[in-house]
């Protein structure tokens, strides 16, 4: 099915304003007719993919040594699902993450009577020793009684990666091991450098999260190593991953509390030392703003790396009634499950991690589309077709976009507290717009916020929970920001990563502004695929 509404109308109705309108767009096609697109999602995309049904839940993404490529398998949203058993898990293969291949199902819902009735997280691997692939992975019990187990760890084998047999034998269940009945989920495999297989489950154990451990030789038989980590406070880490990178050992994981639910991360030079990272709710942070890789608008984050580059993939969530301020504060949430976006790990030299962008997808948007200032405000003034001298409260409105957009371009302030952001979805004549802003909250500290600006805007959106990172030394951002219909993703200086959904972001226009102080921009281009 197209997203694009078509009406063909007479030449002298094309007298509308370029920019004017930020709800129906328009774009000129020859000088006899002019073309309507409604600012709607297509039913499947590409880059931050969906598949053309349903959407993306939470993905397990693996390298396959055999294949050279990764594999995301996914909990698969169909919205509305059947009643029972749903979340088949389905997968992906991509090379780049520019572009994915579907796989279709590959893992079935069990009965409606069957543990497995409807699917949850987990992790595949690959085992030399057999050359078969193993993915765990949760079952989740239909109307458990006091006897079931709600929650249990399940597996299936593949020789490969296409026909995918469970284990009638294999079920792991908390309730064996001091663990929690019904919450006993998302296990997550890797190797450890004991040469061990390491199986970690997210569950609570006298009414408090843990992640519990388990160990096995030839990943068929499992024994329980006690309680990997526990989670701090009344916290409960869902989706784990744990790798080693360099010379560091980390946890990632998505914190569930309503307060928080975004994707964190612990360090330590090993195992012992990462695990005491919240021993007696200690707390080590591992950075200055507590581990956050990105903001609510990226969930269920979990990596793989081919041994070169590690990469981080999650969903961004849709967003009932496409309200673009349904964000995450209560009772606004945002649905579960929405399209897959992939990031690029960096690690500094002090061993933390940011997010950045992936090669494959910045070579995708390879068109470049002419860029052209529509308007200035008062106190912007033009110093070539792509550089702008800002003060005050000023903007530069820029021509509409296209469905898929990589925006880039260099902020330099002239102090410590200067505040400037973008603005999308917007017109000459919006009464409402959407704006990333680049805020000083300190002389040395900034933080992303989300807010609908504009005479009929709400302001600041405190739902979104801007992300926090420090000021660059020589206040120059370069920032990168590409946009998937209403998926968007925005890059400063690689230490900082900013996803969000904002419905109404393709074939609209969009502006760069100052808000206090004065900025320089340069080099603003916008590139296509």
């Amino acid at each position: 099915m197209k997203p694009m509404i078509f009406a063909t109308l007479m030449a002298t109705a094309m007298a509308m304003t370029a920019c004017s309108s930020d709800n129906e767009t328009v774009e000129t096609k020859d000088w006899s007719t002019t073309t309507y697109f409604a600012s709607t999602d297509a039913q499947e995309q590409e880059t931050y993919y969906k598949p053309s049904v349903g959407y993306v839940g939470d993905p397990m993404p693996f390298y396959d040594p055999k294949a050279g490529d990764f594999k995301i398998l996914y909990l698969q949203e169909f919205r509305p699902n059947q009643a029972g058993t749903y979340h088949p898990i389905w997968g992906l293969s991509t090379t780049d993450g520019a572009s994915y291949t579907p796989l279709g199902e590959l893992i079935p819902c069990g009965g409606l009577q069957e543990q497995d009735a409807a699917l949850g997280t987990g992790s595949t691997v690959y085992n030399d020793a057999d050359g078969m692939y193993y993915t765990f992975y949760t079952g989740n019990k239909y109307q458990p009684t006091a006897d079931d187990c709600g929650e249990a760890v399940m597996m299936a084998t593949s020789p490969d990666f296409k026909t995918w047999t469970k284990s009638r034998t294999f079920l792991l269940r908390g309730i064996d091991y001091g663990y929690s009945r019904n919450d006993f989920r998302d296990p997550f495999v890797f190797k450890g450098d004991d040469g061990k297989w390491h199986m970690i489950v997210a569950t609570t154990a006298n009414n408090k999260g843990t992640l519990a451990e388990f160990l096995s030789d030839d990943l068929k038989s499992w024994t329980s190593n006690g309680q990997f980590m526990n989670m701090m406070w009344d916290r409960f880490y869902e989706c784990p991953d744990v790798f080693k990178m360099g010379d560091w050992w980390y946890l990632i994981y998505s914190e569930k509390h309503a307060a928080v639910r975004r994707v964190q991360y612990f360090k330590g030079k090993t195992l012992d030392e990462l695990k005491a990272c919240t021993a007696k709710d200690a707390g080590l942070w591992p950075d200055s703003h507590e581990g956050f890789l990105d903001s609510r608008g990226f969930y269920a984050g979990k990596t793989a790396s081919d041994g070169t580059n590690r990469y981080i993939w999650g969903w961004c969530p849709t967003r009932s009634g496409k309200n673009n301020t349904a964000v995450g504060a209560n009772p606004a949430e945002p649905e579960w499950a929405g399209n897959l976006v992939m990031h690029r790990l960096i690690q500094h030299s002090d061993g933390t991690l940011t997010l950045g962008e992936v090669q494959g997808i910045s070579n995708k948007y390879n068109k470049v589309q002419n860029v052209k200032a529509e308007s200035l405000s008062e106190g912007a003034v033009a110093q070539s077709d792509n550089s702008f001298q800002l003060t005050g409260n000023a903007n530069v409105l820029f021509n509409r976009l296209g469905t898929c957009n990589r925006i880039s371009f260099t902020v330099k302030t002239n102090g410590n507290t200067d505040k400037f952001g973008i603005s999308l979805v917007r017109g000459s004549d919006s009464k409402k717009y959407y704006s990333l802003v680049v805020n000083p909250e300190s002389d040395n500290t900034r933080k992303v916020n989300f807010e609908e600006e504009g005479t009929e805007g709400a302001g600041f959106i405190g739902g979104i929970d801007g992300y926090v990172f420090n000021r660059p030394a020589d206040n120059t951002y370069h920032i990168t920001i590409y946009t998937d219909n209403s998926v968007c993703v925005m890059y400063i200086n690689d230490v900082a990563c900013y996803t969000n959904r904002i419905y109404g972001i393709q074939k609209n226009c969009w502006s760069i502004n100052s808000y206090d102080g004065a900025i320089n921009v340069s080099n603003v281009e916008v590139h296509q695929y």
